[in-house]
């Protein structure tokens, strides 16, 4: 059984050899990738002397590098982790064993059940995954704890059915997205979660980074939850036309006369959008559950073409 570990790597020279050399350490029978994005610090130089496998992504982007490193590499069992060093590689040989005993199809590093509010001094980026956290567990029914940790263990049917759309960091979001809307099997492990040392630089940007993420989740509300993100917006407008509507037929009921007939043109208009709104959510879920068909076939061919190799 093959593991692979996935390394997304931008100018992170302070840190990259000593991930490497951890997971070399704790998975030796592992093939460690360190995919770099534009680098300009020698970090691709640092991980190749580490013993790790360098290729490189020239868009920019973690989105872009994850998609690369998913086309490209075939494995049994995917560790993707970030190269800040972050994370403990520890964990992985659990992550590791969840997989492989075919047990999850994504593992989840919990950091926000364990040492990341301690850990992270920013207001903001805690805040930002609470928040996102209780939008996904809301709209996707679930119960999951930390939607944006960078360390993950993937099993090779989710990430050769996985079509990846993000560019940047919103990429862990449309990640566990996926794997809930499509019944794939999710861990949840808790790990230690360590600050960036001095010298190591985030790349993230509170404000930039929050509102593309946002703006993923209502994306893959209205492709993965058509009916509701449809039915919600038809439902607003109804009720909009409610509002300047019953004032209108209170007045035709009490004295038999329409005064307000341009206003009443508008609202017969809002209903009709409304309808047309409404009915484009069915067709979009309909086609939809076609599509969540379609993957599960897919994933049944990559069952049976397993099994014959």
């Amino acid at each position: 059984m093959k593991t692979a570990v996935l390394i997304p790597c931008y100018n992170e020279s302070a840190t990259i050899e000593k991930v490497v050399s951890d997971f070399r350490r704790i998975m030796p029978h592992a093939d460690i990738y360190v995919y770099d994005n534009n680098s300009t610090d020698r970090s691709d130089e640092i991980a190749r002397n580490a013993g790790a496998v360098v290729r490189y992504e020239y868009q920019q982007g973690k989105g872009n590098v994850v998609r690369s490193m998913f086309r490209e590499i075939d494995a049994d069992c995917y560790i993707l982790v970030d190269a800040d060093d972050t994370y403990p590689a520890e964990a992985a040989a659990e992550f590791e064993k969840l997989v492989l005993d075919g047990k999850a199809d994504m593992v989840i590093g919990d950091r926000l059940s364990s040492t990341y509010f301690e850990e992270n001094n920013r207001r903001f980026h805690n805040t930002g995954n609470r928040m996102v956290c209780r939008f996904i567990n809301l709209f996707f029914k679930s119960n999951l704890n930390d939607i944006m940790t960078g360390m993950r263990a993937f099993s090779y049917d989710f990430v050769k059915s996985f079509p990846i759309s993000s560019r940047e960091f919103e990429i862990e979001t449309e990640m566990t997205v996926f794997a809930l809307i499509n019944n794939f099997k999710i861990k949840e492990i808790p790990v230690d979660y360590r600050d960036r040392i001095e010298g190591s630089e985030s790349k993230l940007n509170t404000y930039k980074d929050g509102y593309k993420v946002i703006m993923m989740i209502i994306a893959l509300i209205r492709d993965e939850r058509p009916l509701l993100f449809f039915t919600s917006i038809a439902l607003v407008l109804l009720i909009i036309a409610g509002i300047y509507f019953f004032p209108i037929l209170s007045n035709f009921l009490r004295t038999g006369y329409v005064l307000k007939i341009p206003s009443l043109i508008v609202i017969s208009t809002v209903v009709i959008v409304a309808a047309i709104i409404f009915f484009t959510g069915v067709v979009l879920h309909v086609l939809k559950r076609q599509h969540a068909d379609n993957l599960e076939r897919h994933l049944i061919m990559l069952n049976e073409l397993n099994k014959k190799e």
